[in-house]
């Protein structure tokens, strides 16, 4: 007969892969519940976005299941408190935080998210922030793709470096007062290669938010690398978001990939607001006429899958693509963008992130 007692001493011979110790030993089993020959298991990951979590389920049910007398194993997933992971010593303690922390005050933190590259995240973070910026609010833009990136391009036509203040280095404002931070804005040459591993990267993403003297803004426009990988990670991890706006373009792979990314947001419990299809078609100058160069849009079935809303669609225009490299985005009159930036202005709601010292006030 299988008993609580039986399980968990089977679950002594399963090992977390990263951590290389019992789930027993690391007190990941949470529950175990025996009714006749069903056992039902909860299990507290260390982070729900766990990259291995699928292997430890599969083994947790494959040795639960070669029990005498068990016929079904049910495993539930959860995440540690804190204090769990303290006690087991995977460094959970955050680090002091940044210089400026403390001194900036920003609403609202809004990620531009694909599980592919080549969707035009940038462009999209881009002109959320432009669209936002001239709807009057306080904008921010936050490159958090630190080894490809691509914001300052966009917005200063004869480049820009950090500036200075008692309160902490001071990101460089475009033409239209949107505030940017890019691993670009601290390189001798534009064209120079980050060539960095995961954690590195990290700590980029938290010393941009953390050292660097925002003040105060109403949106920061986080723009992520492709993927799910450490960059994204830490943005959901480390930064109080507001939630994500997913970026996919008309071909069915993008579509698959935009699904993975919304999984991840999904699992770290950020908000998703909804999906912007890029690329979507090309309309003739002569004629008006729409082409859709890379097939039919599946965005809206992209959307509904997902169970988010469709925001809209932005054309292919070469009118952007020469802004861009002119370091003139703020030129262009992203129509689609307007209704999109006033629904993220309804919708989002205001997470107050810190404290703001008016210095000048001496308070």
């Amino acid at each position: 007969m299988v008993t609580k007692e039986t399980v968990r001493k089977a679950l002594e011979g399963v090992m977390d892969p990263e951590l290389d110790k019992s789930l027993i030993e690391l007190g990941m089993v949470r529950e175990v519940r025996v009714q006749e020959s069903q056992v039902d298991i909860t299990l507290a990951l260390t982070t729900m976005g766990c990259p291995l979590k699928d292997q430890i389920v599969g083994d947790v049910e494959k040795a639960v299941g070669a029990l005498e007398g068990v016929e079904g194993v049910e495993v539930d997933l959860t995440e540690m408190t804190d204090e769990e992971k303290r006690r087991i010593g995977i460094g959970v303690q955050q680090p002091d935080k940044g210089a400026a922390e403390d001194l900036n005050e920003i609403h609202r933190v809004i990620a531009v998210m694909s599980g592919k590259g080549g969707v035009g995240k940038s462009l999209v973070s881009g002109l959320l922030a432009v669209a936002l910026r001239k709807a009057g609010h306080r904008v921010g833009i936050l490159d958090a793709d630190i080894t490809g990136p691509s914001i300052p391009k966009m917005f200063f036509p004869d480049g820009a470096k950090l500036g200075t203040s008692p309160m902490g280095p001071m990101p460089p404002q475009t033409g239209s007062g949107i505030k940017v931070m890019s691993i670009n804005l601290l390189l001798e040459q534009e064209d120079m290669a980050v060539i960095w591993r995961g954690p590195l990267i990290s700590g980029a993403i938290k010393q941009f938010w953390g050292d660097i003297f925002w003040g105060t803004l109403d949106y920061l426009v986080v723009d992520l690398p492709p993927g799910t990988s450490d960059a994204s990670l830490t943005v959901m991890q480390s930064l109080p978001m507001s939630g994500v706006v997913l970026v996919s373009s008309p071909q069915n792979l993008a579509g698959m990939v935009v699904r993975k990314a919304a999984n991840m947001a999904q699992q770290m419990k950020t908000p998703i607001f909804g999906l912007i299809e890029n690329m979507s078609y090309f309309e003739c100058p002569d004629t008006g006429k729409r082409y859709e160069i890379f097939g039919p849009s599946h965005a809206e079935q992209v959307a509904r899958q997902i169970g988010v809303p469709f925001l809209g669609r932005l054309p292919i225009d070469p009118e952007i693509a020469k802004l861009s490299d002119a370091g003139r985005i703020e030129e262009y009159e992203a129509e689609a963008f307007g209704p999109i930036a006033k629904e993220l202005a309804n919708s989002v709601p205001e997470a107050q992130k810190s404290r703001f010292l008016d210095v000048q006030a001496g308070r």
